[in-house]
């Protein structure tokens, strides 16, 4: 591992999510935070991408019929892999316009959730290296959102880092650079949108899209239900018993009871990971206490709900959306943590 660092070869970690990717540069940080999403366009039997990530986002829900929006991943893992290596590649191209120059041989850092099979791990590793790397390696999310997060990994103390993603949700107590106990489920921001569009079609009879979905997530969501009926918003989908475009209120205490699920679901991976833990660690965790990383770390209270289910602090990272990506980056430039970092 010494030669490995003495010769720079790794120059990109990236947080391959299901949500959003971010690419982090060896010596430049992140350069790239964009949505998941690539939009095919089907001509005379031919298909070819038209556009990836925020361009192609900007199309979800209103493309013509030769047209389809999709996200290559799914639940933190890749479903389809030849769409997964063209966004990769169309990435790593869009990060070299900004940087020319820094890439003549470079190697791949990819984020990888605690659980994956050796199946889901090879079609990261065949996507990263049909992108253009050199050599890929792998790192598992917790420990880079550990790392990213600033948490003391290489200490003989136990840390709980709890990554809340788009697709998965990783759980993990972590100590001297290795983790102790890990899970990953199937809980995240995707469930929560779903919950809410199902919520809204049952009780309101409207179809709203995944753009609405999203930005009801975001302004009103909350884990914790208000005294009341909180705050109001106002949405626009389509009348399932007209077919007519309309227009209703919903509350953020609905929209706290429609997320309850998936919320609670959460909730208990991190009861079970506690229930698992060696008495030692548990000791150093009640008095470090559980971090949250992830975009759904941004979720109104979600910290006050897993601190009163667990009766143990629970903190939000600085900056939880990019933890995962500045914990690789850090790991690839750091020899500190060359354990971390497996080669796939």
């Amino acid at each position: 591992m010494r030669s490995f660092f003495k010769l720079q070869s790794l120059d990109l970690a990236i947080d391959l999510g299901t949500a959003n990717t971010l690419i982090y540069v060896r010596d430049h940080g992140i350069m790239l935070n964009e949505p998941s999403v690539v939009a095919l366009e089907t001509n005379d039997g031919v298909t070819k991408v038209r556009a990836v990530g925020s361009d192609a986002k900007l199309m979800m829900g209103k493309t013509p019929s030769n047209i389809s929006v999709i996200r290559p991943l799914k639940d933190g893992v890749i479903a389809d892999l030849d769409v997964a290596e063209q966004m990769i590649k169309h990435f790593i191209q869009k990060v070299h316009q900004k940087k020319p120059g820094i890439f003549r041989r470079f190697d791949i850092v990819v984020c990888i959730p605690s659980g994956s099979t050796n199946v889901q791990r090879r079609a990261l590793r065949d996507a990263a290296s049909n992108a253009g790397g050199s050599s890929t390696f792998f790192i598992e999310e917790p420990m880079a959102a550990a790392i990213g997060a600033g948490i003391p990994v290489t200490d003989p103390t136990g840390a709980m880092v709890v990554d809340i993603g788009g697709g998965t949700t990783e759980v993990a107590i972590l100590s001297l650079q290795g983790l102790a106990y890990s899970t990953s489920g199937r809980m995240g921001g995707d469930k929560m949108d779903d919950a809410i569009a199902y919520h809204i079609r049952r009780k309101h009879n409207l179809a709203i899209g995944e753009g609405t979905t999203e930005l009801i997530k975001h302004e009103m969501a909350s884990a914790v239900s208000p005294v009341d009926k909180g705050r109001t918003m106002h949405i626009k989908g389509r009348d399932l018993v007209s077919g007519m475009p309309k227009k209703i209120a919903v509350t953020e205490a609905e929209i706290a009871t429609a997320i309850a699920e998936p919320v609670s679901q959460i909730a208990e991976a991190v009861l079970n990971a506690l229930e698992n833990t060696k008495p030692e660690l548990a000791a150093d965790i009640m008095d470090q206490g559980i971090v949250l990383t992830g975009g759904g770390a941004l979720l109104g209270r979600i910290d006050e709900f897993i601190a009163e289910k667990t009766g143990l602090p629970v903190t939000i990272a600085d900056d939880p959306l990019t933890c995962v990506a500045n914990g690789a980056g850090r790991a690839l430039e750091d020899p500190l943590f060359a354990n971390v970092l497996v080669p796939a």
